[in-house]
């Protein structure tokens, strides 16, 4: 095919013409060479990968693929091979791409026209013969109809080259880059690119203000120097094109390749395969253009002296030229009828082409390019472009030529077969009939010439290797635990004999003792006891002895640092057996006096507790009213605060009907104040609040006065209808009232307040009856499924947002094993040492217990830290720790204590380090287990691997089962605790999955603007694009804020005057809100999900330029930070403090930078729910740009 190396010095040398450049491509240069040492070599492909849309650069995928060490010289087929497997790598990794061709990036091609064919037939394949998107209607990378596709296409990265064949084209390379860095698309290299079974692995090169502020400032001398750089390509196409074929244009060598297409079109009426086509075609357009070249080399020959007879003979003669045709229609009839299995057999010749050939094959390449372009012009004509991958296989050809050189003139007779001979003679007949300025010689004889096409060399076919192979293969030995995972895979595999040299060199025992080493019989030992030793040592240090005080001292403060919950002594009371119902139920009927006694006396203490509420309320009653009328925020404050303390239903009814009436006088009095002018809605949603409390929470207790109070309430802020559906009045005086109450009238719908303004206050749908399980709080249902999970001795994989309560599950884990007994173990698995620092802190402020002498209620286990691992009940460790004393031969005893393993933030089974210990424990584990995570992508796959684990660990189990039950029988000593732990383990696996969090979070872009930081709200859907919402529908963890809901409505409503589904969809009139005066997050949900159906609808059904333009209305003026975004970080947090969003948490990843005296940080600052989050979501990595600040922090800040 193409030599490579040969390759880079002719385009080089050819390609050498006046430049005259602005000097603007070395400093392109110097750009990218100082900004690839700093890229990341990271995973391509996260959990959410299918919110993310990335293109390849087609040209960058050829150069990869042609510089491929394992690519077969001129078998196109090869090459292919390796584009689709590349491809097809990406796609099975969930990658959503789209490759790009350039028009501009052909030119860097003429003068290689082997590769310009080679590229073409690819874009023809990917096009035809592939699912795969292909652009190829971009002029260039400069080109305005780019800069629009990539704003509306938003793709995450570019997967590019970083260098090409030639110096041009690594120069249209780093325009690429430069102008891909300007549109805030990053770059991905294919150098260096590694992959493994579920993961891509390249250097990410991201966009930065840096780069984006250089395409600005050299804008100008970059557009001329591209187009001086593509002006020079097209100068040495024509001047390619003149060398070879003398004054014939291009577009003259277009207009004949037309001609002998729509010629063979006319023979071949019945369509044909695209290599049969090629091959006529191109041979006969080859042929005639060399006839033209020799007459022309004659006319010239003829006008000079013997010096030009002597260039002429050097010229291959038109019949050695039909020779060479002759034998490649014969190498494409062996293409079409020879299996790959056979062609992959054939000898490989290692004489190379003569040097006269040279011309000859980039005249016949020159001419496959022309064909293969016209082959669009007769797309109604059938030709079959299936097997376009396999249109050039020059090892074949070589050996068909060495045949006919050497073997056929030696005597040896190649017998074909007469199909292969027929359709040669087809194809040879319908070139001579599409060559029409000359006559061509018949099919036979093959060899009309004594030429040889091959160099004469000593070997010219490369010999097998006659040494002696080495028997490779298994050492035979015998283990259970193999023969049953393998099975019958064994059968196949090649094993060794036992008197083998190799297997009697390295065996040297038949038995192996896993206690000992095999080669010294020395005692095995583990992390734990290389850890232990070293504790042993330090113990008996007093210093130390003080230290561990002071840390258990330190873990209990820091755990109530951590939570309010007060310390629980739990007390051993063995596993509880459940009763029988029917029992309970008759017992139930007649109840013992004991148990009169002891529901009386619960009931006095209610009612001895509701007084005490009561006497409460009457104390801080009348300082609370003060406080509220004069000053209202900070009144009703004290009264959250009463309310949350107060456990009597009546007496926060009585609390919440005075803060509402403090709410009214305040909202009348600020009405009368501000008139007509805008209003703070402030006291409005304070109002709203207590409505909200009383109607929902307390709705059994209001009397026919407090309904009519609320019913005031509504009908103040304007509510008129939800008023009457409330408590409906006939009086015409109150009538009257109400109309001179209309200037207090907030002036919008209930709803739409709602939403806008109390969107953080919703009620979520919560149980009311509590749970005996808990005593701290009522827990969901989705919670109380996961204490039933523990209760019935199950495992769970859990799916829920942060914060959201996932944890409490673990907690009444621990509690439930360490009531039961003494002896069992529970294993929290942690991936950080941050997280097993405070859930060992927690633990050891929750629970207290009196355990028998060296046992202790916690211990930790990890790399750099040991402390009471193995005499504990809660084990808090990491994977690595954890998997070694799983393994470990010692602790197998330990091993078979544990009862629960708890894995948190599960989700790292799918990271980039440590994976594979992750799978190795949830897979080595016999116990149930809990696995907590908030971001998992494909939690019913991960559960359906874990329920096939548990059902082999369920047949294993029950294979034993009469093995155990025998040695017990036989008087063999075991914990009766720990036979009824096995007898009660289940082997179900639950998916537990809760998606709604307790704060509505929102994003905001932080900028400087005119001296000032300024923040933007950035809505979700300005992450995404009208594509990706076609291909994919919205990201299952993109949600939106009730406001943000009403602002996506208002949008679609100001882009499509005449939208049909707008009264529907109107939050006033819309199903679920209607004459509702308590709405609830489930109802708003029900708004969202019915909104993001009717957008997508919009795009399917021919809207989606109205649907474009409402993404852009959402998306906020962005604004770049500048380099110096730390002189503002002072007034950011003032910023913060003004607007009430402290205390706030700011994120500062490390970044090295060539200052010597400082350190680069990226700032990032998370804020309240009402306000803004800057959590990277993983529905579009695009918002990477929400909320980060980049800095510059001195070193001596390095430690904080």
């Amino acid at each position: 095919m193409i030599n490579i190396s040969q390759l880079r010095l002719e385009t080089q040398t050819a390609a050498k013409m006046e430049e005259h450049y602005t000097g603007i491509l070395e400093k392109m240069s110097q750009v990218i060479l100082k900004k690839m040492p700093k890229a990341h070599y990271s995973s391509l492909f996260n959990d959410f990968v299918e919110s993310e849309f990335f293109l390849i650069d087609g040209d960058s995928l050829l150069v990869t693929c042609v510089c491929e060490k394992s690519l077969k010289p001129g078998q196109s087929l090869h090459f292919f091979y390796l584009v689709e497997r590349y491809l097809l790598d990406v796609i099975s990794k969930g990658g959503h791409f789209a490759i790009v061709f350039f028009k501009d990036a052909e030119y860097a091609y003429f003068s290689v026209p082997g590769l310009l064919t080679l590229r073409t037939a690819l874009i023809m394949h990917l096009q035809k013969n592939t699912d795969i998107d292909v652009w190829t209607e971009f002029s260039g990378c400069l080109s305005e109809e780019w800069s629009i596709s990539l704003g509306q296409r938003c793709p995450y990265f570019l997967i590019l080259a970083d260098e090409g064949l030639n110096d041009q084209q690594t120069h249209l390379f780093n325009f690429l880059v430069i102008q891909s860095w300007a549109a805030k698309v990053n770059i991905v290299l294919f150098s260096g690119q590694t992959s493994d079974i579920i993961r891509l692995y390249a250097y990410f090169m991201q966009s930065s203000y840096s780069e984006q502020l250089f395409f600005k400032q050299f804008e100008r001398d970059i557009m001329i120097d591209y187009k001086t750089l593509i002006q020079q390509l097209e100068k040495y196409k024509d001047l390619d094109l003149t060398t070879l074929f003398g004054d014939v244009k291009f577009n003259n060598m277009v207009e004949k390749a037309w001609e002998t297409m729509s010629l063979l079109k006319q023979l071949w009426p019945e369509g044909s395969d695209i290599r049969r086509a090629l091959c006529v075609t191109s041979c006969s357009l080859f042929l005639e253009m060399y006839h033209c070249f020799l007459d022309n080399r004659e006319k010239k020959a003829s006008q000079q002296t013997c010096k030009g007879k002597q260039e002429q003979g050097s010229c291959l003669t038109l019949k050695d030229v039909e020779d060479f045709c002759k034998l490649h229609c014969l190498s494409v009839v062996f293409q079409l009828h020879l299996p790959l299995s056979q062609r992959a057999c054939s000898r490989f010749i290692t004489s190379g082409w003569i040097e006269d050939l040279k011309t000859v094959f980039k005249m016949k390449q020159w001419c496959e390019y022309f064909i293969l372009s016209n082959v669009y012009m007769f797309e109604i004509w059938r030709l079959d472009l299936l097997h376009l991958s396999d249109f050039r296989d020059e090892p074949l050809m070589m050996n068909i030529a060495f045949y006919y050189e050497n073997e056929n003139a030696e005597g040896l007779d190649l017998n074909v077969g007469d199909v292969i001979m027929k359709e040669y003679v087809h194809l040879w007949d319908t070139v001579s009939k599409l060559v029409r300025n000359f006559e061509v010689e018949k099919p036979f004889p093959l060899r009309t010439t004594r030429c040889h096409f091959l160099k004469k060399i000593p070997s010219p076919i490369k010999e097998c290797s006659q040494e002696k192979m080495i028997n490779f293969g298994f050492i035979p030995l015998s283990c259970s635990l193999v023969d049953e995972f393998a099975g019958d895979i064994l059968k196949d595999l090649p094993f060794l004999k036992n008197d083998d040299p190799v297997v009697t060199s390295w065996i040297k025992h038949k038995e192996f003792n896993e206690l000992v080493h095999w080669d010294s019989q020395r005692p095995l030992s583990d992390d734990y006891d290389k850890k232990n030793a070293k504790l042993t040592e330090l113990s008996r240090d007093p210093r130390c002895l003080r230290s561990l005080q002071k840390y258990h001292v330190f873990q209990r403060l820091y755990g109530k640092s951590l939570e309010t919950v007060s310390s629980k002594t739990i007390t051993t009371q063995g596993p509880k057996v459940k009763k029988d119902s029917s029992k309970s139920r008759s017992i139930k009927a007649h109840e013992t006096k004991a148990e009169i006694i002891a529901r009386e006396n619960k009931k006095r203490l209610i009612a001895k507790e509701e007084q005490r509420e009561e006497e409460k309320w009457k104390t801080l009653s009348s300082s609370i009213e003060k406080e509220m009328k004069t000053n209202l925020s900070s009144g009703l404050k004290k009264l959250e605060e009463f309310l949350k303390s107060c456990k009597s239903n009546p007496v926060k009814v009585q609390a919440e009907k005075v803060g509402l009436m403090a709410c009214l006088t305040a909202w009348k009095d600020y009405c009368r104040a501000e008139g007509e002018t805008t209003k703070d809605f402030s006291i409005a949603v304070d109002m709203m609040k207590r409505i909200h409390s009383l109607l929902d929470k307390h709705s059994e207790l209001l009397q026919e006065a407090d309904r009519k109070l609320i019913a005031r309430c509504l009908t103040c802020l304007g509510f008129d209808e939800l008023a009457n559906s409330l408590y409906s009045t006939q009086n015409a005086a109150d009538d009257i009232k109400m109309t001179k109450k209309n200037k207090h009238s907030i002036g919008i719908g209930p709803v739409r307040f709602q939403l806008q303004y109390m969107g953080h206050h919703l009620i979520r749908e919560e149980r009311k009856d509590p749970d005996p399980r808990v005593q701290d709080f009522i827990p969901d249902e989705w919670q109380r499924e996961l204490l039933d999970v523990v209760d019935n001795y199950e495992s769970a994989v859990i799916v829920a947002p942060t914060s959201s309560g996932k944890t409490y599950a673990s907690y009444y884990c621990m509690e439930k094993v360490l009531q039961e007994s003494d002896e069992g173990v529970v294993v929290y698995v942690s991936p950080t040492k941050a997280l097993a620092n405070q859930v060992v802190a927690t633990v050891q402020n929750r629970y207290t217990k009196i355990l028998p002498a060296g046992e202790v209620l916690c211990g930790v286990f990890t790399k750099d830290y040991s402390h009471d691992a193995l005499n504990c009940q809660v084990l808090v460790t990491d994977p690595v720790s954890f998997e070694s004393l799983l393994l470990a031969p010692h602790r197998q005893r330990w091993v078979k204590r544990i009862r629960y393993v708890i894995f948190d933030e599960v989700h790292c089974l799918g990271g980039k380090m440590g994976a594979e210990i992750w799978e190795h424990l949830l897979v080595m584990i016999r116990c149930p287990f809990l696995a907590l995570s908030a971001t998992i992508s494909n939690p019913q796959d991960l559960t359906e691997w874990l329920r096939s684990v548990k059902r082999y660990w369920k047949e294993v189990d029950s294979a034993m089962g009469e093995k155990t039950l025998s040695k017990r029988n036989a008087g063999s000593r075991g914990s009766h605790h720990k036979d009824q732990a096995q007898a009660r383990q289940s082997y179900k696996v639950r998916l537990v999955i809760y998606g709604e969090r307790y704060n509505d979070l929102e994003k905001h872009v932080c900028s400087v603007r005119q001296g000032d930081v300024c923040f933007d709200h950035f809505h979700p859907c300005a992450a995404l694009t009208t594509d990706h919402i076609e291909k994919h529908g919205f990201p299952s963890d993109l949600v939106f804020s009730p406001r943000e809901s009403i602002q996506l409505y208002d949008t679609m409503l100001q882009v499509w005057k005449s939208w049909p589904r707008a009264q529907d969809l109107c939050p006033e009139n819309f199903t679920h809100f209607k004459n509702k005066i308590v709405i609830k997050k489930l109802d708003v949900r029900e708004y969202e999900k019915t909104l993001k159906e009717e957008f997508t609808n919009w795009i399917k059904n021919g809207n989606e330029e109205q649907a474009r333009m409402v993404l852009q209305k959402l998306s906020p003026d962005f604004h770049d930070h500048s380099e110096r975004m730390l002189d503002f970080f002072p007034h950011l947090v003032e910023k913060l403090r003004e607007m009430d969003k402290l205390p706030a948490v700011f994120f500062l990843t490390r970044k090295k930078i060539s200052c010597a005296t400082n350190n680069s940080y990226t700032l990032s600052a998370s804020l309240p729910s009402t306000a803004m989050d800057v959590r990277s979501k993983s529905h579009s990595q695009r918002m990477r740009y929400v909320c980060k600040i980049n800095a510059v922090v001195k070193s001596e800040n390095t430690s904080s």
